[in-house]
């Protein structure tokens, strides 16, 4: 049985109860599935070095093809790893540092 969006999630671990959202988790499971990948992660420590980055400027960088990194792209994209910013015809590509501190304390609360 599928559990509701607005459904929470309680966790025992040893005499303490983590109590979750379950529509938080499954997003908090969207970005550990996309950021799991060698080639997303080569993309996210590439967009660490460079504020701002182009797809063509990081399928240059990875020696990839286009299309490939323009789908590693998405996927971090729709997980809200990356955001875009339109200028003229290009699209760069930023990390999105909030949404990555946040996955990072909601794993270092699973993990602790």
């Amino acid at each position: 049985m599928r559990k509701q969006k607005n459904e929470t999630v309680i966790l025992k671990k040893g005499k303490n109860d983590i109590q979750l959202d379950y529509a938080e988790l499954r997003k908090a499971v969207l970005v550990l599935r996309a950021v799991n990948h060698k080639l997303r992660q080569s993309v996210i420590d590439l967009l660490e070095e460079h504020e701002s980055m182009t797809v063509t400027d990081i399928y240059i960088k990875l020696r990839l093809e286009q299309s490939v990194a323009s789908q590693h792209l998405a996927i971090l994209r729709r997980a809200g790893v990356v955001i875009t910013q339109r200028r003229g015809k290009f699209i760069n590509y930023m990390l999105d540092r909030e949404r990555l501190s946040q996955i990072s304390r909601l794993v270092e609360e699973l993990a602790a």
